[in-house]
């Protein structure tokens, strides 16, 4: 208790300042601490008459460094040059990730709620994260022991090199049976554009199917193999997912799901195939589910900071690009009944036979893809009125789409700062 009480005074810049030894220890390793030590008055200007340690900096920052110390939390002046700040954060040894996000934003000159600041975080602890959920169940504690660990290595691509090892591992399976399926396709389609006609299937013999069936029957062990693999994976996964109710609201474990059923279906009914070839013509639209798969590569290779800073920014604009799609459509219905009208009326008895048009939704098509600066050339105007329009209707197009650029640039350096500014305090606080 005598030490917590022991005082310390400081004169910095002239201004006197006294605190408790105690507050200068909160964060260790840093000048102030040092203060507090025994042989600290051999190492600074320390005045014996006085008992004061001299320090030549800013009062006015150290003031907010001081109550930093007593809060825990660091705010700056409002007028701060942040050169200097920097210079005074890097003599009393304290990092700049301390900083508070109010200031944080004030200081870099950004035009962002605090709320949207501490929002960046509860995005990035989303989706699969919080299923992790520590369940505490006297009588599976083998399954309490383990659950963490293995959910972690099936869910979480990059905990742990076991982990790498099953997501590449998960990831050759996944184009593997996209390949599959592509080759099913192609053998399936060639065999219904040799084998059937108008009317049904044609005269061709069993024995001259049997290549046919010798490939498929080759693809579907094959694809079995794969779907085996994914049966074990989804089983061991829902086995060991903390909440059920979350695991099967997640989109792609609903698609793991479904792309278990075609094969089997398959199986189940070998026999009917042969006698209706149509049916493994349905299974094989069934099968388009394993494209959905592809999806979850994005979960198994490491997102860039740039590439999630950029989806958060969309959804942050989403109102604004309804908006903008809006103008957008109206800009392709009007420019569209006028291109078609201007060109119908004004066109020379000559032209009839080389309008490039022979409805609205056709100059509908043209409009759009004049607004934005596409240009096929597939259609053009023939009149000079219509030539006009067709100007007019990419300048509109083109501010349209310009205009909204720099607030789209803006709000995304925004964040892109923010979520810098997070990963260096996160690093920050690892060390």
């Amino acid at each position: 208790m005598e030490g917590s009480k022991e005082k310390i005074i400081l004169n910095i810049g002239g201004v006197r300042y006294e605190t408790y030894s105690s507050t200068l220890r909160t964060f260790p390793g840093t000048k102030l601490c040092s203060l507090t030590e025994p042989h600290a008055p051999s190492i600074y200007d320390y005045d014996p008459t006085t008992k004061q340690f001299f320090f030549d900096r800013s009062a006015e920052i150290f003031s907010y460094v001081l109550n930093y110390y007593r809060t825990k939390h660091f705010h700056c002046p409002i007028n701060t040059c942040r050169s200097v700040l920097e210079e005074e954060l890097t003599f009393w040894e304290i990092n700049e990730t301390q900083l508070a996000s109010c200031c944080w934003l004030k200081l870099n000159n950004k035009e962002v709620h605090p709320e949207e600041f501490n929002i960046w975080d509860e995005n990035e602890q989303t989706d699969d994260q919080c299923l992790i959920v520590q369940t505490e169940r006297r009588d599976f504690i083998w399954r309490t022991r383990w659950q963490p660990k293995i959910w972690s290595i099936f869910e979480k691509p990059f905990s742990s090199f076991s982990a790498k090892c099953l997501a590449f591992i998960s990831l050759l399976f996944i184009v593997g049976i996209v390949i599959i399926f592509c080759e099913e396709t192609k053998a399936q389609f060639e065999f219904f554009t040799a084998n059937f006609t108008s009317v049904g299937y044609s005269a061709v013999s069993h024995n001259d199917r049997e290549p046919y069936y010798h490939q498929a029957a080759y693809l579907l062990h094959l694809e079995l193999f794969c779907v085996l693999w994914f049966t074990f994976e989804f089983s061991v996964r829902f086995c060991f997912c903390p909440d059920k109710k979350l695991f099967f609201q997640n989109p792609l474990n609903v698609v793991d799901f479904l792309s278990l059923f075609p094969v089997y279906i398959e199986l189940f009914v070998a026999g009917q195939i042969q006698r209706m070839p149509s049916l493994g013509l349905w299974l094989g639209f069934v099968r388009i589910v394993y494209l959905l798969k592809l999806l979850k590569i994005s979960k198994l290779i490491e997102t860039p900071l740039i590439l999630r800073v950029l989806c958060y920014t969309l959804k942050s604009i989403l109102r604004e690009i309804c908006i903008l799609l809006m103008i957008l459509a109206f800009e392709t219905l009007f420019f569209g009944s006028l291109f078609f009208y201007v060109e119908l009326l004004g066109s020379h008895p000559s032209y009839t036979g080389e309008l490039h048009f022979t409805d609205i939704l056709v100059c509908f098509w043209w409009a759009l893809i004049t607004l934005t600066t596409v240009g096929y050339g597939d259609i053009i105007p023939l009149t000079t009125v219509g030539q006009v329009t067709a100007a007019l209707a990419a300048v509109f197009g083109m501010l349209t789409i310009i205009i909204p650029i720099p607030i789209f640039l803006v709000k995304f350096k925004s964040y892109y700062d923010i979520a810098n500014f997070k990963q260096k305090l996160k690093r920050s606080k690892k060390h």
